[in-house]
């Protein structure tokens, strides 16, 4: 695969034999972010657990305290009174039954994340062909399934995240933009890594954490030295 100019130099600046402490890290993810946008910084965790077993799947959510850099938008399936909350709390938008084939069969997803009331979960359930593969299905262990929708909006809208492990079981998360501090990037970063530590199923043998990466969007992998986190 041919690199820009760009990426080249600044790949110089990154020696990938070397586990990097997480403040040296994070100083380089900022020097090697050099596209004209703004670049998400993100975090790459390899967990050694295998997700196909039920009792080894990683999974929840954090409020990452300085949020994510990016405006999020929250669709709340709810009725009755928990539609109101839902819209005074901020949710972008509000509805029920009449919005499955908005989804469904007219491909609306202007939303980034979706809460549901329980007893909304009948309906909702029935996007989860649409919702699943794009991890947008509201989820308990999360918190996007749930009664209090004025807290499930807020946490979101001040940044919080959700991790889970995909098939390689490697945990991908964004912690903020370039355009961060690193006291910001490395507040969140901890942050986040403090839930996944805290995850940490039982039945997991050996090594938990394999191997964590952190990038910006257009640039090369640092890795970090995973001995020196938590």
């Amino acid at each position: 695969m041919k690199r820009g100019k760009k990426y080249t130099e600044a790949a110089k600046l990154v020696d990938r034999m070397v586990q990097y402490d997480v403040a040296e890290a994070i100083s380089l993810v900022k020097k090697t972010a050099v596209a004209k946008f703004d670049e998400t910084v993100e975090a790459h965790i390899r967990l050694g657990v295998d997700g196909r077993h039920a009792d080894q799947q990683v999974r929840g959510a954090v409020v990452l305290p300085h949020g994510t850099g990016k405006s999020v938008r929250v669709l709340v399936f709810a009725k009755g009174d928990k539609v109101a909350e839902a819209e005074a709390a901020g949710a972008d938008y509000v509805g029920g039954e009449e919005l499955i084939p908005k989804i469904q069969n007219e491909g609306w997803f202007e939303f980034d994340v979706v809460v549901a009331t329980p007893d909304m979960m009948g309906v909702v359930g029935r996007l989860g062909r649409v919702l699943g593969p794009k991890g947008l299905m509201p989820n308990p262990k999360a918190g996007t399934v749930t009664m209090d929708v004025t807290k499930a909006v807020n946490d979101i809208k001040a940044g919080k995240i959700e991790y889970r492990l995909d098939k390689a079981n490697i945990i991908h998360c964004p912690v903020g933009k370039a355009s961060f501090t690193e006291e910001q990037l490395a507040d969140n970063f901890n942050t986040l890594m403090e839930a996944i530590i805290k995850a940490k199923p039982s039945s997991a043998k050996g090594t938990y954490m394999k191997s964590v990466t952190l990038t910006s969007t257009m640039g090369p992998g640092i890795k970090v030295n995973t001995l020196k986190i938590g």
